[in-house]
C-alpha cells in the first residue's frame, strides 16, 4: 500500500488491480492505467511506492510480471518481473512507462525509495536447483538492485564496471524478499525474506555484501532436510533476525510516530504462517538495544488468525495492516485506549 498525501490510500491486488480507499471506503471500481499483468503462482501486481518529490511531479512506482507474450523470445510462461512509474492525476494512471526489465521469474518483488533517492528493487528466487542463481553475479535473480528513479544504473553501484557482475545488483545470496524499509536513523536498507520452512531473516543491506542463499541457511526444506549444514562462513553476511520455524514474513516497517510511543523505533514485520500451520498468521513487534541487537520480540493479531501481507505506518501515526486472505482486509491499529 502507500499513502497518498490528501490521506488516501492506494493498494495494490495481486491479479492486477490497483485499488484506492478514501476516507475508510474501499471504491468498488479499480484504478484505471495499468498495463497488463500476468497473475499466476506468487507472480502479479507487486509493490507501489511513490516517488520522493510525489508533490511535484505526481510519480509513482510499482512493480508487476509483465506478460511473457510481451517479451519475444521467451523460453517459458513467466513473467517479466518489471518496475514501471506513472503519473497519478487524482484518479486514474497516465504515462505508464516500463523503465526496468529484470528477468522472467514467478517471485515476488518489493521497491523502496532510499534516503539518496534511489530505488531499492528486489528480485526473488525460489529452491535448489534455480537457488544457485541467488550466487550468480551475472544474473538478477535472488538479488535486491539499486536504480536511478528512470530505471539506469546508479555510476556508484558496487559492481559497476565490474566484468562477469550485473551493474544493477546491490546486494546479492536472496531468497524471496517480502520487505523493505528504510531506518529511520541511519538511512540504511533493511529487507527480510522468507525461506522455505525456517530460516526467515531479517537482514540489513550494505553494498557489495552476499547474504548467503542458498550456502548458509537457518533453514529446513519444506519436507524436512536442512538447507545446508553451515548456518554461516566467512564472506557471508549473517541476519539481524532470523525465525524457526518460518512465519513467512511479508512487510516490513519501523514505526516513527507519536501514537505508541513505547513502540517508537520498533520493527514490525507481517507473518503470513508459522510452522506451516495454517491460520497462524500474525504481525511480529521487535525492539533492539543501542547497537540495533535484538531485544524482545512479540507476537501480535494472533487471534484473528489472518496471513499479513504488509505492513506500513500512516500518515495518522497509526499502523495500517493488509491481510493475504480471499477476502483481503485492511486494518488501521490503534492504541487499545
Amino acid at each position: 500500500m502507500a499513502f497518498l498525501p490528501d490521506g488516501e490510500i492506494l493498494v495494490a491486488e495481486r491479479p492486477g488491480r490497483l485499488r484506492i480507499v478514501r476516507d475508510g471506503v474501499l471504491d468498488p471500481k479499480p484504478v484505471a492505467g495499468l498495463p497488463q499483468v500476468q497473475a499466476q503462482g506468487l507472480a502479479g501486481l507487486m509493490d507501489v511506492a511513490l516517488h520522493p518529490r510525489f508533490s511535484e511531479n505526481k510519480l509513482l512506482y510499482f512493480t508487476y510480471h509483465r506478460p511473457a507474450a510481451a517479451n519475444p523470445g521467451a523460453g517459458n510462461n513467466a513473467g517479466v518481473i518489471t518496475l514501471a512509474r506513472a503519473r497519478w492525476d487524482g484518479s486514474s494512471l497516465t504515462d505508464v512507462q516500463d523503465v526496468f526489465s529484470a528477468i522472467q521469474n514467478n517471485n515476488a518483488s518489493r521497491i523502496v525509495f532510499g534516503k539518496d533517492g534511489m530505488i531499492y528493487m528486489s528480485v526473488g528466487t525460489g529452491d535448489p536447483p534455480g537457488a544457485a542463481r541467488a550466487q550468480d553475479p551475472n544474473d538478477l535473480a535472488g538479488k535486491v538492485l539499486r536504480l536511478r528513479d528512470d530505471g539506469t544504473v546508479p555510476p556508484d553501484n558496487p559492481f559497476v564496471g565490474r566484468a562477469g557482475y550485473r551493474p544493477e545488483i546491490y546486494t546479492m545470496g536472496h531468497r524471496n524478499v517480502l520487505g523493505l524499509a528504510v531506518h529511520p536513523a541511519t538511512g540504511a536498507v533493511w529487507e527480510c525474506e522468507a525461506g522455505p520452512n525456517g530460516g526467515d531473516e531479517v537482514n540489513v543491506l550494505q553494498p557489495g555484501r552476499n547474504y548467503g542463499w542458498p550456502v548458509v541457511s537457518f533453514g529446513r526444506f519444506y519436507l524436512g532436510p536442512r538447507v545446508t549444514e553451515k548456518p554461516w562462513q566467512d564472506g557471508m553476511e549473517a541476519p539481524v533476525v532470523f525465525w524457526v520455524p518460518a512465519i513467512t514474513p511479508s512487510g516490513l516497517t519501523f514505526y516513527t510516530g507519536s501514537k505508541f510511543p513505547n513502540w517508537k523505533n520498533n520493527l514490525f514485520i507481517g507473518g503470513l504462517r508459522q510452522g506451516e500451520i495454517p491460520r497462524s498468521g500474525h504481525m511480529d513487534r521487535i525492539d533492539f538495544n543501542d547497537k540495533w541487537e535484538e531485544l524482545h520480540r512479540e507476537s501480535i493479531l494472533r487471534e484473528l488468525q489472518q496471513r499479513i501481507r504488509d505492513i506500513r505506518e500512516g500518515p495518522d501515526g497509526f499502523l495500517y495492516v493488509l491481510t493475504a486472505e480471499d477476502q483481503g482486509a485492511l486494518m488501521r491499529i490503534e492504541p487499545a485506549n
